[in-house]
This record gives structure tokens, C-alpha cells and sequence, in this order.
């Protein structure tokens, strides 16, 4: 085998991580490799030389697209507030298009979603990117389908990934695609990176996804429920504790925090029960009585829609007992 050849193209004003993440992904791999089977690294940009990230630092392209010729292994697209002239900038976008043809896959971090959309590359297939830039991905390419509550996905030969530390992610699942999971797991260890994240996994907790209520009543119930999970979270039980009708509580909550009482509920029992996945040897059945929801099989269809995969899944790839 020969190292397999993997280009980033960059430009002006994108988001450091993007490339520095998956980068470092990438780079680790050598030391867990034969000799010769790791990854050749490249950057390219629309000219040779220093490109300008978005918080002001440079970051130097090997050479311009017009050199980057001959076969590719895997080819990225960064992200970063750049992404809205990039995609107006035809010499990139039709290098990409080529490029993706010579490539054996094609993958975006973040808002790099938006230039492989305009090279055609998502045409009919599903993507991700950032969750704040989901709307817009959809509404300016209908013919992409958008699934916002993922970390990354793989559709084919195309990969794309949520947000910035997202792209670590997708570059592990790369890895792992090519060398295995043994490798990948040791580069996470290398990197710190506790938990090398499911591409069904959704793009940020429910602490992030539920606004923080102005009501200290809402408060209280948000707190009491992470300690009982295991009890009656019904809507009655919930608006008795913050001392409201039912009617008036749910208006309240999902006013303030932006989600419905049912779905704060589930969403922090699925939580829960990943992390006791995650650090636990406890049986399935255990975890989802403890989190409340009574048995293994309503525990596993909830991880199946919210995040993709089932509970002995998710164990097998990201737990860290033992």
C-alpha cells in the first residue's frame, strides 16, 4: 500500500479548526500504521501561499488548485464564514467539481457543505452541516437533503460534517473506515477526545438545545428532573412542582426553553443513559429502568430517532468502562 493522499482546500476567512482538526486526526494516524500506510496531507487554495482565517491567522497553501493534478484519495472542504463568496468563486468551485472525479471520496467541515453543494456534489444525496446554518443550506439547495441533528454523514462516496470539532469526528470515522477500528480508537486516545462521537449523534445537548428558562419555577423542575428520572415526569406531575396548571406550564416551558416538556424529558433521559453507556458495564435493561424508560425496547427505539443507532451500538463503539 501506498500513503493514501488527502487535500484540503482552503479559503479566505474559514474557520482554523476545520483544518487543524481533522488535520491532527489524520497526522496522528501514522504512528498506529505500517510504515508508508498512513496519510499524505495537503493544502491547496485558489493560489499559493498564505490564506487569511477568520479570526486572523495565516495559514499557508502548499500550492494552488490549477497544480493540485493526478489522483486523490480524500479530498476536504473546510467551513468558515468564507463559505458564502467562496461559492461565487468559480475557479474553486470548478476545480472541486473535477477534483471530486479524481477523488475516492469528498467530504466538507462545517459550512464547506455550501461549496459542494454549488459544485453539484449533494445533489440527491444527505448532508450535514453546522446546525446554524442548516436552514439555509436546504433553502438554497432543495435538491440536498439536509438532516440537521447529526454530527456527520456518510452518503456514498460524499461525507459532510456538522460544525467545527465535528470534523475530528468525521476524520476518525474515515480512519476507522480505512485501518480499522483499533487504529481510531488509539488517535482519539491520542487526541483526548473521550468519546469518538456516532455520526447519529445529535449536534449539541439538551442543556444547549433547551434555553435557560427566566423563571426560577422552570428552573427548579429542570433540576428536579435530572435527579428523578426514573419517576413520573408526566406534565401534571411537573406543573405541580413549579405550581402552575398543566395548561399554563407547558405554554411556559416550551416558551422559555424552546421545547416541549415531553421532549426536554426524553432528551435528558436518552443523555443520561449515554453516559452511563459510555462509563458503565450496567446491562441495558438496567440503564433504561434507571433513566425511566421502563425497558430495553423503548430505550431503543428513543436512541434509534434521536440518534441513529441503538444502545448496544452506541456501547460498542464509545464506551470507556473498563
Amino acid at each position: 500500500m501506498t500513503q493514501r493522499r488527502v487535500v484540503f482546500l482552503l479559503y479566505p476567512q474559514f474557520q482554523v479548526l476545520d483544518l487543524a482538526g481533522p488535520h491532527e486526526v489524520f497526522a496522528q494516524t501514522e504512528q498506529w500504521v505500517p510504515e508508508g500506510e498512513g496519510y499524505a496531507v495537503e493544502i491547496v487554495a485558489g493560489g499559493a501561499g498564505a490564506v487569511r482565517a477568520c479570526h486572523g491567522i495565516d495559514i499557508a497553501a502548499g500550492s494552488g488548485v490549477q497544480q493540485c493534478q493526478g489522483p486523490l484519495d480524500t479530498l476536504v472542504v473546510v467551513g468558515g464564514p468564507g463559505d458564502r463568496e467562496a461559492v461565487d468563486d468559480e475557479l474553486l468551485v470548478g476545480w472541486l467539481k473535477e477534483a471530486a472525479g479524481r477523488a475516492r471520496r469528498v467530504a466538507s467541515v462545517c459550512t464547506g457543505a455550501f461549496l459542494l453543494a454549488r459544485a453539484g456534489l449533494l445533489d440527491g444525496r444527505r448532508a450535514v452541516t453546522h446546525w446554524a446554518a442548516c436552514e439555509r443550506l436546504a433553502r438554497e439547495h432543495p435538491d440536498v437533503t439536509v438532516t440537521p441533528d447529526q454530527i456527520f454523514v456518510h452518503d456514498g462516496a460524499v461525507w459532510t460534517s456538522a460544525g467545527i470539532t465535528a470534523g475530528m469526528d468525521l476524520a476518525l470515522a474515515m480512519v476507522e473506515e480505512d485501518h480499522g477500528p483499533e487504529v481510531s480508537r488509539a488517535v482519539a486516545r491520542m487526541l483526548v477526545m473521550f468519546v469518538q462521537r456516532p455520526g447519529g449523534q445529535a449536534q449539541f445537548s439538551t442543556q444547549l438545545a433547551a434555553q435557560r428558562p427566566t423563571r426560577q419555577p422552570l428552573r427548579d423542575v429542570q433540576a428536579w428532573v435530572t435527579d428523578h428520572l426514573a419517576e413520573d415526569l408526566t406534565v401534571r406531575v411537573l406543573a405541580e412542582r413549579a405550581g402552575m396548571s398543566e395548561r399554563n406550564f407547558t405554554r411556559v416551558f416550551r416558551a422559555e426553553t424552546g421545547l416541549t416538556p415531553a421532549a426536554y424529558v426524553e432528551t435528558v433521559r436518552v443523555e443520561a443513559a449515554r453516559a452511563l453507556l459510555e462509563t458503565t458495564d450496567t446491562t441495558i435493561d438496567a440503564i433504561a429502568r434507571s433513566c425511566g424508560f421502563g425497558h430495553a425496547e423503548t430505550l431503543h427505539r428513543c436512541f434509534k430517532r434521536t440518534l441513529g443507532v441503538t444502545p448496544g451500538q452506541y456501547r460498542h463503539h464509545f464506551s470507556r468502562a473498563g
